[in-house]
C-alpha cells in the first residue's frame, strides 16, 4: 500500500478526490498526512472531517517557495508520517532542493494544462487568453524547474465558444479528478516510476 502525504494551499478538491478515490478500492493507497502553507486552507478541513493528520506549516519569510526552517518543517513531517510518496495538490510554493533531494523520483504535481504549454499560474485563464481550441491537465514528476517534470500522465478538455475562464476550469477540475487518481494508482502498481529523466512504464 502506497503511504501518501499531500501538500496543498486551498480547498483540496484534488485531496477529495484521491480519498475518493480510495473509498472506493480504485487507488491503493492510504493518506498519512495532509500538510497545508495557509492556516485557514480547507484542505487542512477535509483531512480532519476524513480523520486524517493535518498540519500546518508557516512559510515565512519567503511568499512563493518552500526553503529554509518550513522545508525542514515538512521533510520532519513527512519522515514521521512515514510518506512514500508527496503529492502536490493545489500547493503554491516552488518545492526546493532539500525536499526534492530527499523524495527523489517521488514527487507528483497536477497541473491545470498540457504541458509543456501554459506552465504556471491560472494555466486555464493562459489557454483561453491564448485562443487555444484544447488544453487539459498533467500528471507529472516534480523537478527542479517550473511544471517542468517528466509527464506520467494527461487528459484532454476541449475549449468551447463561449467558455469563460470559470467554466473552463470547472471541466478542466473534472478530468484532474479522474487523473490524479489514476496516476497514483500506476505509482502504487509498480507500473510507472522514474529513471533520470524518464518515465518508465510497465505494462
Amino acid at each position: 500500500m502506497l503511504n501518501i502525504a499531500i501538500l496543498g494551499s486551498g480547498q483540496g478538491s484534488n485531496a477529495q478526490a484521491i480519498l475518493d478515490a480510495i473509498a472506493a478500492q480504485k487507488l491503493d493507497a492510504r493518506i498519512v498526512g495532509v500538510i497545508a502553507d495557509v492556516a485557514d486552507a480547507f484542505i487542512l478541513e477535509r483531512a480532519r472531517r476524513n480523520g486524517l493528520p493535518a498540519f500546518y506549516v508557516d512559510g515565512a519569510p519567503f511568499k512563493t517557495k518552500l526553503d529554509g526552517a518550513a522545508e525542514q518543517r515538512v521533510l520532519e513531517i513527512l519522515r514521521q508520517q512515514h510518506a512514500g510518496v508527496v503529492a502536490l495538490a493545489g500547493f503554491m510554493r516552488i518545492v526546493k532542493a532539500g525536499l526534492l533531494r530527499a523524495y527523489a523520483g517521488r514527487i507528483v504535481n497536477i497541473h491545470p494544462a498540457l504541458l509543456p504549454a501554459f506552465p504556471g499560474l491560472r494555466a486555464w485563464e493562459q489557454a483561453l487568453h491564448y485562443g487555444a481550441k484544447v488544453t487539459g491537465c498533467t500528471v507529472h514528476f516534480v523537478d527542479e524547474g517550473t511544471d517542468t517534470g517528466p509527464i506520467i500522465l494527461q487528459r484532454t478538455v476541449p475549449v468551447l465558444d463561449d467558455d469563460t475562464p470559470a467554466t473552463l476550469h470547472a471541466r478542466i477540475q473534472e478530468q484532474e479528478h479522474e487523473a490524479y487518481p489514476q496516476a497514483l494508482q500506476w505509482i502504487a502498481a509498480g507500473q510507472v516510476r522514474l529513471a533520470g529523466r524518464r518515465v518508465l512504464i510497465r505494462g
